[in-house]
């Protein structure tokens, strides 16, 4: 005797070796031996053979008729499957016919729900009709898949990838037919989504799609301002004093947002007077106006060579910046300063100032730089206050505790980028501009955040221990600039920190009560939200600056270069601010000065190849 039956979902045949009652030894054809259930078994046979059997009821449930099947037994009643079989041949049914409707009606879940063991329910008929259009909706989307998966693999773009095309890149739906047939081409060609995207000229600019990515996720709706771009909103106080001072910026030839600028006036006995001039925007734009709700949200200007995204409409900018030969409104301090460099006297007040010139780093530089100094030809219509302000930035370096020459062997680079061709300049830190810009931000920063702090106002302070930086509303050290506390306030144009700790600042001068207070959830909001964004812009700009490194190394045809070693197999290339690794570089001391070869420049992955040539001398 011989047994039918089902395990694990999966019908089965074998010849009985033993009953016991309640289980059953069998032994399936090819021989294994196992123990099943009785209630497991469908039916039980002795012909045709065993070898046979399975064979011959498939070949008999491929035959029969489905949609008759399911006509025979529409009603809301469950039905045996034997009973069934009866019906469809119309005679009692031997065993090969009666496993043959069984596997039939196993095999098609959407027109039959098992209910038990032989028994089974037609589906209603509008849940077949239903499942029917699914799997029919499936089926053309399996066509649609693999059309697109061929024409992928010839790296030819779909016409329906087109509007899919930053969804895919960025942000895909890892459920729909066009991702499914991208990730099946891309495993095929074994190439990334950008890489094989690439190949078919859905990327045509490798900066774009950097800079994209970066839009996507923190300006979604788009950069413009839209009806907030004028400057109709500001109204700024009709009786400002303005200050008799001849006030003079430093700042980089591209720099727009002006929000710092100097005078020097001469007192008696050798003494004089700095004054530090900081645009004030605080003044016009109100906490919870429209503007100040969408600055809010951008928190910070973002830089990127060749390009920036400013944190306020450039009618605003242009309202307060530090223009040349334009009255300005501006929260200055003034300190009193002797003829050994030392302030014996501070006070800030509200106003507003004549800016009589905008100097360029690369123009002032040319006169105001070691050199002069030294030789005492210091040629600039402000050259005695230039030199005032570099004796002063001298006398306040030594204060903090840092030497003079620490930031000397240090290189800052500058970018310029136009019409996709980029110039990579070379600037030695701490020049007689960037100490005087420097130390004057440094003081000041920290001065009127110790107003914010001695008069009870809240402020959001940079502080410093072990050397993690972090943001607080309460004042501490900041160990790295060798400063009691420490306030951003001098940008305001550009950072949305400086701006909520101006207007603190000017309703302490004013004696009003402050905007904002140290438990204030706009205050603490600002200061969390700020400090992520501004580390993720940063993480932006160093990423499109290592961008055009790479661009520079493929335009000007680079395939050798000198190195610095810095650990390990990091090293630093000449002319450029890039860190590479160079996994065949000997060990060698950091310092030490190797050539380098650069090979397969990635401009989407942001990588290069570069191989150990030999050391070099110096």
């Amino acid at each position: 005797m011989n047994v039918f039956y089902e395990e694990e979902g999966v019908f089965k045949v074998g010849a009985i070796l033993a009953d016991n009652t309640t289980s059953l030894q069998v032994e399936a054809p090819h021989g294994k031996r196992s123990k099943i259930k009785v209630a497991s078994v469908l039916l039980r046979f002795d012909a045709p053979p065993l070898s046979e059997f399975m064979h011959f009821a498939q070949k008999t449930a491929d035959d029969l008729d489905l949609n008759f099947l399911w006509e025979c037994c529409v009603s809301d009643a469950e039905f045996a499957s034997d009973a069934l079989a009866a019906d469809y041949f119309g005679h009692l049914p031997n065993p090969v016919e009666a496993a043959a409707v069984l596997i039939r009606l196993h095999a098609a879940p959407m027109y039959f729900y098992k209910k038990g063991r032989g028994r089974y329910k037609a589906a209603p008929p509008e849940a077949l009709k239903a499942a029917l259009a699914s799997q029919e909706k499936k089926r053309l989307q399996a066509e649609q898949q693999s059309r697109y998966v061929k024409l992928l693999a010839a790296f030819t773009l779909p016409d329906e990838f087109r509007p899919l095309l930053t969804e895919l890149l960025y942000r895909p739906d890892k459920n729909t037919v066009e991702w499914k047939a991208l990730d099946a081409a891309c495993t095929a060609a074994k190439l990334n989504v950008p890489r094989l995207l690439e190949k078919c000229g859905a990327i045509p600019s490798s900066h774009d799609y950097h800079f994209n990515r970066f839009l996507l996720e923190y300006f979604p709706e788009g950069t413009g301002f839209g009806p907030l771009d004028t400057d109709g909103e500001l109204s700024d106080p009709a009786d400002l004093p303005v200050a008799d001072v001849a006030v003079f910026s430093i700042d980089d030839a591209t720099t727009t947002e002006i929000d710092d600028a100097f005078s020097v006036t001469p007192l008696t006995l050798g003494s004089f007077r700095i004054g530090i001039h900081i645009a004030a925007p605080a003044l016009g734009i109100a906490p919870g106006s429209p503007l100040d709700r969408v600055v809010a949200k951008r928190l910070s200007t973002v830089y990127l060579p060749g390009n920036k995204i400013t944190m306020l409409p450039e009618a605003v900018i242009h309202h307060y910046t530090l223009g040349e030969e334009r009255l300005c409104p501006v929260l200055s301090m003034y300190l009193d300063v002797a003829d050994d460099f030392t302030i014996t006297a501070t006070h800030s007040r509200i106003e507003q100032v004549r800016v009589a010139a905008n100097l360029r780093h690369d123009t002032l530089e040319q006169h105001f730089n070691e050199y002069t100094l030294a030789s005492d030809n210091l040629d600039h219509p402000f050259g005695k206050e230039l030199r005032a302000l570099w004796n002063f930035a001298g006398k306040m370096e030594a204060l903090r505790g840092k030497a003079s020459d620490s930031n000397n062997e240090k290189i800052d680079y500058s970018f310029n980028v136009k019409d996709d061709h980029v110039i990579i300049s070379e600037r030695r830190r701490g020049s007689p501009i960037d100490k005087v810009v420097a130390e004057l931000m440094i003081y000041v920063n920290a001065e009127w955040g110790k107003q914010l702090a001695d008069g009870g106002v809240a402020g959001i302070y940079r502080n410093q221990s072990g050397g993690k930086v972090r943001m607080s509303t309460s004042p501490a050290p900041h160990q790295g600039l060798g400063v009691s506390q420490y306030a951003w306030t001098s940008s305001p144009l550009r950072r949305y920190v400086d701006l909520i700790n101006q207007r603190q600042l000017i309703a302490l001068l004013r004696r009003e009560t402050p905007p904002y207070t140290r438990e204030s959830d706009d205050l603490l909001l600002a200061m969390r939200d700020f400090e992520a964004i501004y580390e993720a812009y940063g993480d932006f700009q160093r990423g499109m600056e290592r961008y055009w490194c790479l661009r520079w190394l493929l335009q000007e045809n680079i395939n050798t270069t000198g190195a610095q070693v810095l650990k390990e197999n990091l090293v630093k290339l000449d002319r450029l601010p890039l860190v590479i690794r160079v996994p065949s570089l000997p060990d060698m001391s950091p310092e030490t000065y190797v050539e380098v070869e650069i090979s397969q420049v990635d401009l989407l992955d942001l990588t290069c190849n570069a191989r150990f040539l030999r050391k070099l001398e110096t």
